[in-house]
């Protein structure tokens, strides 16, 4: 990929995405394998490629992710994140269409802690009155 590559990181969950956003054809290579493979799913795949969709440049730019931590989900969703970011380097005049779809915002939602005494977050062991 060239110098001019524009990087976006995004996060979701406990995954992490490093995208590399380039001039090309719409080719998007995740860890080193086809996107259609590394996300088995159809709505994984629509989720993570939105904001290409959503800005209308998914023939404009090749796109170079690593993507590690979470399930494939979180990945997915990290992804998406770090693909807008990187358009956003490309152009600003993108952030209203993406900020419309609501990709610039990062979803807080993470897993709550275990807590002691407790089998889970929430959970509680059975109560014994004798």
């Amino acid at each position: 990929m060239a110098l001019t590559d524009k990087l976006g990181t995004g996060r979701r969950k406990t995954a992490v995405a490093r995208v590399r956003l380039a001039s090309g054809t719409g080719k998007i290579v995740v860890n080193g394998r086809p996107f259609e493979t590394y996300f088995p799913v159809e709505s994984m795949r629509m989720a993570a490629a939105q904001p290409l969709v959503a800005t209308g440049m998914s023939d404009k730019y090749d796109a170079k992710i690593t993507v590690n931590g979470g399930g494939l989900n979180g990945q997915a969703g990290a992804v998406r994140l770090g693909i807008a970011r990187a358009l956003l380097e490309v152009d600003a005049n993108l952030r209203s269409a993406l900020r419309a779809e609501g990709l610039l915002t990062r979803d807080p939602r993470m897993r709550e802690r275990k807590k002691y005494g407790q089998p889970g977050a929430r959970k509680r062991f059975q109560y014994s009155k004798r």
